[in-house]
């Protein structure tokens, strides 16, 4: 591993250790405020909604002006956000901070772009899988301190990781080196390219399956704690030990799992059996009545995921032209937020309105059109506009 992926993949883990003792205490903090499924739906889709309509213009100022300063503000929008919701007094409040995450929320696009700078094409799935071991072991170490820390109480896990992104930045901010020289970066109004991007065939094929496949797992991400507590009493130590359970799944397979199986196969296969995986694990949660059984399923949800996540940014940096990476994806980072706006939504208030097995068999259904949509597309290459 060369020094500046150590670098990223340093901070981005330490970064996720912060969001990984967020997600499963969110829930559980915002109805000690009297918030709905529904409500705690919009909460996680209105950070996604903000990333929404900032990532493409930080993703384009990455690539005017560097990673490293970008990375460095998303990063301390991060740490302001957790302090907000450290002193939240009202739903209000939450929502707030959710808010200022999400404005501030360009550090994993701003990652990506960073790693395919540094990588050649045929090594990014290999690096991608690398930053995906960060994220897995971030939800390793994150889940499991919010469950022990909330045993003091709902606010110890927000200051404790309010401390961990602070780290975070500041390493960006100390070791990270500069990739992008503002002579050869791109310039203009993101808004203005993202047409542009849009009538490119194969790229927006992939931006379509981008967005499908982040909607299907924000259903998952967004109602496991909801769908634990109801169907099996889970509280916060519990929640937050399975999720860092199926967080050193995720490890396992995309640091040791992800690299042989891509240099065998390639990027659409390994993909496409992510998402088969995906759907399988769906599908097997929904079904589990007893705890063992949950357990189990979450296997192939982990291996869908493992499979699923690095494979699909790699797809996307390969339409991309070297000096508009930041630019494409910041687009993907938009449309990957558009998917984890409105999963959320959907997921609770199916689990609200319906019942909580409901998210997983739609995000089944989601998963394998998911996995149509990719089957019969070219993708793993540049389209001729991107290579010319």
């Amino acid at each position: 591993m060369t020094r500046p992926l150590l670098i990223i993949f340093l901070t981005i883990f330490v970064n996720l250790v912060g969001f990984g003792i967020i997600i499963p205490l969110l829930p559980f903090y915002a109805e000690t405020f009297g918030a709905s499924p529904i409500v705690i739906g919009l909460l996680f889709a209105v950070f996604s909604l903000c990333q929404l309509a900032a990532a493409p213009a930080l993703g384009d100022l990455s690539d005017r002006y560097g990673r490293r300063p970008i990375l460095v503000f998303s990063l301390a929008g991060t740490v302001v956000s957790f302090v907000m919701l450290a002193l939240a007094h009202s739903i209000v409040m939450l929502f707030a901070a959710r808010i200022v995450d999400g404005l501030s929320g360009g550090n994993i696009s701003t990652a990506r772009a960073y790693v395919a700078d540094i990588t050649a094409p045929k090594d990014r799935a290999k690096a991608y899988g690398l930053i995906g071991a960060a994220f897995g072991l971030g939800f390793i170490l994150g889940p499991a301190l919010s469950g022990i820390l909330a045993k003091i109480s709902y606010t110890a896990p927000i200051w404790a990781a309010v401390a961990i992104t602070l780290v975070a930045t500041v390493m960006a901010w100390l070791w990270l080196p500069e990739t992008v020289h503002r002579a050869h970066a791109g310039t203009g109004n993101p808004f203005r390219f993202l047409p542009e991007l849009w009538r490119r065939p194969l790229v927006r094929r992939i931006l379509l399956i981008d967005f499908v496949y982040w909607f299907s797992f924000a259903i998952f991400q967004t109602t496991f704690a909801l769908f634990a507590a109801r169907r099996f009493g889970f509280d916060v130590p519990k929640t937050g030990y399975f999720f860092a359970a199926f967080g050193i799944l995720g490890a396992i397979v995309q640091g040791g799992l992800i690299r042989p199986l891509v240099h065998r196969v390639g990027d659409k296969p390994t993909f496409l059996l992510g998402l088969g995986f995906g759907a399988a694990g769906c599908v097997a949660v929904a079904a589990a009545h007893t705890v063992t059984m949950f357990a189990l399923a979450l296997v192939p949800l982990a291996l869908g995921i493992g499979f699923g996540h690095p494979t699909v940014s790699s797809l996307v940096s390969l339409v991309a032209r070297g000096d508009e990476q930041g630019r494409v994806q910041g687009a993907a980072s938009a449309v990957e937020s558009l998917g984890r706006t409105i999963g959320p939504v959907w997921g609770n208030a199916s689990l609200q309105q319906i019942n909580e097995a409901a998210p997983y068999l739609s995000a089944a259904a989601f998963l394998l059109l998911t996995l149509a949509m990719t089957a019969g597309a070219r993708v793993g290459a540049r389209d001729d506009a991107a290579a010319a």
